[in-house]
């Protein structure tokens, strides 16, 4: 009890400094040096206003200096970080490979919000979000074999991304050959289209270090059959509102299938 209790605290209080991660990091912000501050008014604020859940809440969500809104996402990040230190504490006792998975699954958290904001994933969490992935292991051996499982689940996604952008260019480039003018037949007039972002590459390597190769495939499905209720609800959009950030749906499919590891696992060394 005593134990879960540390570990959502620990978690809200790491929220916090995820919020700043997440406000800061797309603007190229330093993420140590500068005392918070409101956006809208830039009065500094004073510790009282920082504490991590209640001082929102007691503050009505607005600012204490200039009554602007302050967003929901601060408490909610908060209570999402703490419940994902407690939800791993119950799976495992506390110690440093809990630590190192607890702050992976934070970095994958903090990647999902830029993502779904900005439609950007910084190579820095991601980097962090892979190393504190292979380092979440009981033994050396382990920490070798997430390595490992972060290499093969990365070059796969890369095979992946050259074979699908081949593929949607040729494609492209067929269908401009049937418009081809005298003027244009020497000029390329289709683009080279992109299947994936490396960002996404990157994640997958974070998903491999984190469940290995079987569950990673589980949970890559998984993120496919989340995203899908989006993708359709978005056809006939323009084509940039059609861009929908996908990490968000890898990390959620990466948590559940990492809670849910056992049965996941069980069932497919029953049936495979």
């Amino acid at each position: 009890m005593i134990e879960s209790i540390l570990a959502l605290l620990f978690g809200i209080l790491f929220g916090s400094f995820l919020n700043v991660v997440i406000l800061r990091i797309p603007k190229d912000e330093s993420i140590v040096f500068g005392a918070s501050h409101c956006y809208s008014c830039n009065n500094a604020l004073k510790p009282w206003h920082n504490i991590p859940l209640f001082s929102w809440i007691f503050l009505g969500g607005k600012c204490a200096f200039c009554k602007c809104k302050i967003s929901a996402q601060y408490p909610i990040i908060e209570l999402l970080t703490g419940l994902l230190f407690l939800v791993l504490a119950n799976k495992y006792a506390l110690s440093f490979p809990l630590l190192m998975l607890a702050l992976s699954f934070s970095m994958l958290l903090a990647l999902s919000m830029i993502d779904f904001k900005y439609k950007m994933v910084p190579d820095s969490l991601n980097l962090l979000a892979i190393f504190f992935a292979i380092f979440g292991a009981w033994s050396i051996q382990g920490v070798l074999l997430n390595f490992q499982n972060a290499l093969l689940l990365a070059g796969g996604f890369t095979l992946l991304r050259f074979t699908l952008s081949y593929l949607l260019t040729s494609s492209a480039q067929r269908a401009a050959k049937k418009t081809q003018t005298s003027w244009t037949k020497n000029y390329h007039t289709y683009p080279y289209i992109e299947a994936m972002g490396e960002g996404d590459i990157m994640v997958a390597a974070t998903m491999g270090a984190l469940l290995g190769v079987k569950l990673a495939l589980v949970a890559i499905f998984l993120s496919a059959l989340l995203a899908l209720p989006i993708m359709l609800a978005l056809l006939g959009r323009s084509k940039e509102e059609q861009r929908v950030p996908f990490v968000p749906f890898l990390a959620l499919a990466t948590f559940i299938v990492f809670i849910y590891d056992t049965p996941i696992m069980a069932y497919i060394e029953a049936n495979y």
